[in-house]
């Protein structure tokens, strides 16, 4: 029986998905701050169906990275508010996660396509005997 690769208690392939789930939510994070930079963390996490707690992790591993700056409203009555500035390494990360999800997302489009076509196949055939 084959095993499949592992890389301590993950497969590498468990491996894989979630690095492209963690880069998809970094995209999408980016994607909104980029377009609102008034946006909240909690409306990030409501948007894209993911806790709070990893919106928090992912928007301080972005600035660590030097890909977003915050900045808090010192004229605002409400102290927690953050607008968050994106720096161009993040504008260019962000435009290098994108093409990258989008030629994943092609590939996958792809791999829709020939299964889709390889089952009306097998329905055809199925229907002639």
């Amino acid at each position: 029986m084959h095993r499949p690769a592992r890389v301590g208690s993950i497969t590498i392939k468990e491996g894989y998905q979630r690095l492209m789930k963690t880069r998809i939510q970094n995209v999408q994070i980016l994607r909104d701050l980029a377009s609102n930079p008034y946006i909240s963390q909690r409306e990030l996490a409501e948007r894209h169906r993911i806790s709070l707690g990893k919106v928090n992790y992912a928007i301080r591993a972005l600035i660590k990275k030097g890909y977003v700056k915050i900045h808090n409203f010192c004229e605002s009555n409400n102290k927690h508010k953050y607008a968050y500035m994106i720096t161009p390494e993040g504008i260019y990360e962000k435009t290098k996660l994108m093409a990258s999800f989008l030629n994943w997302k092609m590939e996958e489009y792809e791999r829709i396509k020939q299964e889709i076509a390889e089952l009306e196949e097998e329905m055809h055939r199925g229907a002639d005997l």
